[in-house]
C-alpha cells in the first residue's frame, strides 16, 4: 500500500512538473497568438463615390470616374477607343489598374479617369507553342488553377496570386524563380492601344521599341490588351532548408544553386529578431528541388492550410520582440518538416498576399525592394542594420531572391545579375509614421546606390528626384519617349506626376 500511494506520489509529481514545464514552454507562444488574434479586427472600409486607393491606403484620391472594360474584345476595343477619344477631348488623363497593388499611387491620377482592367480575362493555352494568350486583367489566381489542369504552371510572376497579368507586366516583376531574368523574357508578344486608339501589337521584332518601354513602363505608354506568354511545366518539388550567418547567403547560394538543373525554385529568408547579433544576421535558404514523377503524381492543388495560424503568427510580430522570435523560431523549424513532403509548382505559386495582410483600419504594410550586386551582398545588410533600428522601422519580414540580368525593358532595375531583398513594414497610417518611413526609406535607398544596386519603383514614392535618376539613369530618354508616344499626355499616374514631368 506505501509502494502504491508513492507511485502515486511520483506520477503527481511528474505529472505537475510536465504541465508546468508545458506552462513555461507555451503560454508565452500561446499568449502571443492569442493577442494578435484578438488585436486582428478586419475591417472593409468602402471610399466615398468617385475616390480610390491603392495596396498602401495611403494614396486616397479623388477621380473623375472608374471604368471597367467589358470582357468582350470587341466591345472593350470600341468602347476604349471611345474613351480615349473623350479624355483627349476634354483634357483628362488615364490610368490604369488591375488588382491595384503598387503602393505609390501608379494606378492613380487625379481627377482623371481610372480603367479598371480586371474584367478583361480571356484566356486560352496553346500546348504545341507552351504559350498563354490572356487578358491584361486575368489575376494568377485564375490562371494558375487553369494550367493545372491542362499540366502546366508559370515560368515567372510574384510570390503570391493576387496580382494582375496587365500589373505584373507593367512593373516588370520577378518571383522565386532562380537564374531567371524578370517577366518580361518570359513574353513574346502583347498588343497594345496606344493613346491615338491604335492597337499596335510589339515584340522583340515589331514595334521593338514599344515592347521595351510599355514593359516595365507603368501605365505611361498605352493600355496593354492581352499577351502571348511562355509558361513551363507543372513540376513535382521537395524542399530543402539550411540555416546559415547572413555574411556566407550569396557564397551558398552560388555554390549550391546557381547553375544547378535540378534547382526549381528557390527563396531566402533572413532573421528581423531586434539585437546586435540577431537582427539581419541569421538566413535561412530553402531550395525546391525538382523530384521527376508521373503527372498523375504531381500534388495536387490545394489551399495551404492552417491560414488562420500562419497568419496569427506573422501578425504577432507587429510591435513585438517576442513576436518576432516566435515567427524566427517557427520558420526554422519548419524546414525540417518540409523536406519530408512533396509541393507542386502550381501550389507554391497559389497563395494571395491576404493571407499576411495588414487589414486594421489604424496600420498598413509597406514593401521596400532592393536590388543588390552579389558582392555587396554583405555591406548592404550591414548598412541596414544600422539604418532600420534608428527609425524605429518595425520590419516584419525580408526575403532574399535572385534576379538575372534583364535584356528586354529598357526601365530595368536588374542591370547585372543582383540578388534582390524584399523588405515588409508594418506602419502606423498616420503622416508621423509616414514621414518616419520616407526617412528611412531615402537612407536604405542611399545604402544601396552606394552598394552599386538600385530600388524598385512599385512602391511608396519616397525617393527624391535624385536618387531616382542616379538609380535610373536612364530614366530621363524614358520619359521623353512616353512623351513622343503620348503626344497630349492621355497616360498619367502619381508615379509620372513625380518624377517624369520636365
Amino acid at each position: 500500500m506505501m509502494k502504491r500511494k508513492g507511485f502515486r506520489w511520483w506520477l503527481g509529481l511528474a505529472v505537475g512538473l510536465g504541465l508546468a514545464l508545458s506552462v513555461i514552454l507555451f503560454a508565452k507562444p500561446i499568449y502571443l497568438l492569442v493577442n494578435a488574434w484578438w488585436r486582428d479586427k478586419p475591417a472593409v472600409v468602402i471610399l466615398p463615390p468617385n475616390y480610390i486607393d491603392d495596396a498602401s491606403r495611403m494614396n486616397r484620391t479623388r477621380v473623375d470616374k472608374v471604368w471597367a472594360i467589358p470582357s468582350d474584345p470587341i466591345a472593350a476595343e470600341s468602347q476604349l477607343r471611345d474613351l480615349l477619344n473623350l479624355a483627349r477631348a476634354k483634357g483628362l488623363r488615364v490610368s490604369i489598374a488591375g488588382a491595384r497593388h503598387s503602393m505609390g499611387g501608379h494606378t492613380i491620377y487625379p481627377d482623371g479617369i481610372v480603367l479598371n482592367m480586371l474584367p478583361f480575362n480571356r484566356m486560352e493555352l496553346n500546348t504545341e507553342t507552351q504559350t498563354l494568350s490572356v487578358g491584361a486583367g486575368a489575376r494568377w489566381s485564375e490562371i494558375i488553377p487553369y494550367l493545372d489542369r491542362h499540366g502546366y504552371s508559370v515560368a515567372i510572376m510574384q510570390s503570391n496570386n493576387d496580382f494582375s497579368v496587365g500589373g505584373s507586366l507593367s512593373v516588370n516583376c520577378h518571383g522565386w524563380q532562380h537564374d531567371q531574368p524578370p517577366i518580361a523574357s518570359t513574353v513574346k508578344s502583347f498588343r497594345l492601344m496606344n493613346a491615338d486608339g491604335q492597337i499596335l501589337r510589339c515584340s522583340r521584332s515589331e514595334n521593338e521599341e514599344l515592347f521595351s518601354y510599355a514593359l516595365g513602363g507603368y501605365g505611361l505608354f498605352g493600355v496593354i490588351l492581352d499577351v502571348d506568354l511562355r509558361v513551363v511545366p507543372n513540376e513535382r518539388y521537395r524542399p530543402e532548408t539550411e540555416i546559415l550567418p547572413y555574411h556566407k547567403y550569396a557564397a551558398r547560394y552560388l555554390e549550391k544553386v546557381e547553375g544547378n538543373p535540378e534547382v526549381g525554385m528557390v527563396y531566402g529568408r533572413l532573421c528581423v529578431v531586434p539585437g546586435e547579433k540577431t537582427f539581419l544576421r541569421e538566413a535561412v535558404l530553402t531550395v525546391f528541388h525538382r523530384s521527376p514523377c508521373k503527372r498523375e503524381d504531381i500534388p495536387l492543388l490545394r489551399d495551404a492550410g492552417y491560414a488562420k495560424l500562419r497568419r496569427a503568427v506573422y501578425r504577432a510580430q507587429i510591435g513585438s520582440n517576442s513576436g518576432k522570435q516566435l515567427r524566427w523560431r517557427a520558420e526554422k523549424a519548419l524546414g525540417e518538416q518540409f523536406s519530408k513532403k512533396f509541393f507542386s509548382r502550381n501550389q507554391l505559386l497559389n497563395e494571395g498576399a491576404e493571407v499576411y495582410q495588414e487589414q486594421n483600419t489604424d496600420r498598413t504594410d509597406i514593401l521596400h525592394e532592393y536590388f543588390i550586386p552579389a558582392s555587396q551582398f554583405t555591406s548592404f545588410l550591414d548598412r541596414s542594420h544600422s539604418i532600420i533600428p534608428k527609425f524605429h522601422g518595425d520590419l516584419l519580414n525580408v526575403t532574399v531572391r535572385n534576379v538575372k540580368k534583364d535584356n528586354d525593358t529598357f526601365l530595368r532595375y536588374a542591370d547585372q545579375d543582383m540578388f534582390s531583398f524584399v523588405m515588409l513594414f508594418s506602419q502606423a497610417r498616420t503622416e508621423e509614421a509616414d514621414k518616419r518611413m520616407e526617412e528611412m526609406t531615402r537612407e536604405l535607398i542611399d545604402a544601396a546606390l552606394a552598394c552599386g544596386g538600385r530600388y524598385y519603383l512599385p512602391y511608396r514614392l519616397h525617393a527624391t528626384n535624385a536618387q531616382f535618376e542616379k538609380a535610373y539613369p536612364q530614366a530621363r530618354e524614358f520619359f521623353e519617349r512616353k512623351r513622343r508616344h503620348d503626344l497630349h499626355g492621355i497616360f498619367q499616374n502619381q508615379f509620372f506626376i513625380k518624377y517624369g514631368r520636365p
